[in-house]
């Protein structure tokens, strides 16, 4: 367990990390049977060679999607694009566990099964190679097996929400406040084991 440490005013952290706003991306996986997906506001580039491409994953303890990952050890990043706003509803404001979220999402799959979504502006399918435990969420760090970019223009979170409908925006927020309540009272029960998954190959 961690050592408390005294929380900082979010007016002065926002402005710092604003500017760190990755691109929106739709995260799929599948295990055994059951493929899932759900938005995702924190990847990130883990690798100066263009032709070994690998990233850091943010995924919460809380999403279905965590375990389906730590089951099977693959994972897509589906990059969205502009026109794909309302997968943002589709994918992001509802769990896995109550439904099929990609029943009425059209996509493909590629090496690792994940599912790679349909016009989406690219994706990287990828397994997961090593894992940092945070407490309230998993690290994941992959690494792409096949990648493709389609075109089009991809979104940041900070695009992307002046563009949501109020109702949709305020959901998010109701949301993400009862999410950060359970980070508040977890975050600091961190497991340091290593990635036991599949061995890197």
């Amino acid at each position: 367990m961690l050592h408390p440490v005294a929380e900082l005013d979010p007016a002065d952290v926002s402005p710092l990390l604003g500017g760190l706003s990755a691109p929106l991306a739709a995260i799929s996986t599948r295990s055994g049977d059951v493929s899932n997906a759900q938005i995702a506001v924190a990847v990130a580039a883990a690798s100066i060679v263009p032709q070994r491409p690998r990233l850091i994953v943010q995924i919460y303890h809380t999403n279905y999607t965590h375990g389906l990952i730590s089951a099977s050890g693959v994972l897509a990043i589906n990059f969205l694009e502009t026109s794909q706003l309302p997968l943002i509803w589709e994918l992001g404001m509802h769990s896995g566990r109550d439904g099929d979220k990609l029943g009425s999402v059209s996509y493909t799959t590629g090496p690792t099964g994940s599912p790679l979504l349909e016009g989406c502006y690219g994706f990287l399918d990828c397994r997961v190679i090593n894992a940092m435990d945070g407490g309230d969420m998993t690290a994941f760090l992959v690494e792409a097996v096949t990648a493709r970019t389609n075109g089009g223009e991809r979104m940041t979170w900070r695009e992307a929400r002046p563009r949501l409908p109020r109702r949709w925006a305020d959901e998010w927020d109701r949301k993400i406040a009862g999410e950060v309540d359970v980070s508040l009272r977890t975050m600091g029960s961190i497991d340091p084991a290593a990635w036991s998954g599949r061995p890197i190959t």
